[in-house]
């Protein structure tokens, strides 16, 4: 008899985001008095810049001639050299030296994110944020490292509050040494990005004690302030204990097309084995690559013309993030974040739970966002709502949350 895995069987529920959505369901089926307004799932309305839908239409172009058509991708695992020079050449033009064997193209840092666990022992000790995007802690739990799911925490996981009170980023573990260690910033769900001494805290403790740091990066272009890091590789030291994770999503709103990349250096080796090699050879076997046309819409994104074009889809979406932070703040409610990051992290009035206030936002409101509690302990007592909507409904939606308030 085939055995399955039984982990998954541990898992609480569905996964957060398909629960908003069956409760956003169920109470449009009755006949909603407003039109919906979306600020829950971080997915982006704006068009794709038109450096990347022309370098789109030539490549598919080219797929339509047999002289330019290509198939499998024969480079590293799948991905071009034009890419990895592309995203090698935009690291070095911002002071930091990655080679380009170093860079991992995929369809998604959600994907590597989760899979970056395939090269793990099982039996690794995993430490999360926390509140935390869910995708560690489910991946983890569908492996075995987390242990038993215990109402509203996993019994194996190290979790790492963050709280208003350390300015939500946070401070190094004071029992159980973590073998991987979680960190995202500027962070989801709480838009917190984190200072470079405060990274360089972490990357002391994870070369001292052969820890590795798994940086979630994937909001990097939103940073805005000076002194906040783009790379964690701009920390000292992070070389030797750290992989990186970026998307073209959120950064040049690829969310449908599907296309990313992850960085191992090669100087990051634990009991004696380049993490870079096994990751290669993890890539070699389960992926086959991000295809051409996309790749080539991803190089435009560092073009000149590219860069102008995608950093005024940033600004649009911080513009939100003002409103939303602004507009809630007079009326009244706690709201951190959308500073460097497309997040507001909100604070539910009067002690009100995080689902509570999710329902009552959804049905007198009309408006979704997405409940603190689901990104775990420490987030309850909070909402997360996000900046990528459309600017006329992101007003909108404020004035509807003011009005119930």
């Amino acid at each position: 008899m085939a055995k399955i895995n039984t982990n998954f069987q541990k898992l609480p529920g569905g996964y957060l985001f398909p629960e908003i959505g069956r409760r956003v369901k169920a109470f449009s089926a009755a006949g909603t008095p407003k039109p919906l307004i979306r600020l829950g799932i971080g997915d982006v309305t704006l068009p794709l810049a038109p450096a990347v839908i022309e370098a789109m239409h030539k490549a598919t172009e080219e797929m339509g001639h047999k002289e330019t058509f290509r198939g499998y991708c024969e480079e590293t695992c799948g991905a071009y050299d034009f890419l990895r020079f592309a995203i090698r050449d935009d690291y070095v033009s911002k002071g930091v030296d990655i080679a380009d064997d170093e860079i991992f193209v995929s369809d998604g840092a959600k994907s590597d994110c989760g899979n970056i666990g395939d090269i793990f022992s099982a039996d690794n000790i995993v430490a999360v944020c926390d509140p935390v995007y869910p995708v560690y802690v489910d991946t983890n739990a569908m492996a075995g490292r987390a242990g038993e799911y215990e109402g509203d925490h996993w019994s194996n996981l190290v979790y790492l509050p963050c709280t208003a009170e350390n300015g939500f980023f946070p401070q190094l573990p004071a029992d159980r040494v973590p073998d991987m260690i979680y960190i995202c910033s500027p962070n989801n769900p709480t838009g917190a990005a984190a200072t470079k001494e405060q990274l360089k805290v972490w990357v002391d403790y994870a070369n001292a004690h052969d820890s590795v740091i798994l940086y979630d990066s994937a909001y990097e272009a939103f940073i805005r302030e000076d002194g906040i890091p783009h790379s964690i590789y701009e920390v000292e030291g992070a070389k030797t204990c750290a992989i990186e994770f970026r998307s073209f999503s959120k950064t040049a709103g690829f969310t449908g097309n599907r296309c990313a990349y992850t960085v191992i250096p090669k100087e990051l080796v634990r009991q004696g084995v380049s993490l870079n090699a096994l990751w290669n050879r993890r890539q070699g076997t389960k992926f086959n690559g991000v295809p051409y046309v996309i790749q080539r819409a991803a190089e435009a994104t560092f073009t000149p013309e590219g860069q102008v074009q995608i950093k005024a889809n940033i600004d649009y979406y911080l513009h939100n993030a003002k409103v939303i932070r602004e507009g809630l703040q007079d009326a009244g409610l706690t709201v951190y974040g959308g500073v460097n990051a497309p997040y507001l992290w909100i604070r539910t009035p009067d002690g009100v739970g995080s689902w509570s206030f999710f329902d009552r936002l959804l049905h007198e409101a009309c408006v979704v966002t997405t409940p603190g509690a689901g990104f775990g302990p420490s987030g309850e007592g909070y909402i997360r709502v996000t900046a990528f909507g459309d600017a006329a409904a992101t007003e909108e939606a404020v004035a509807r949350i003011r009005s119930i308030l």
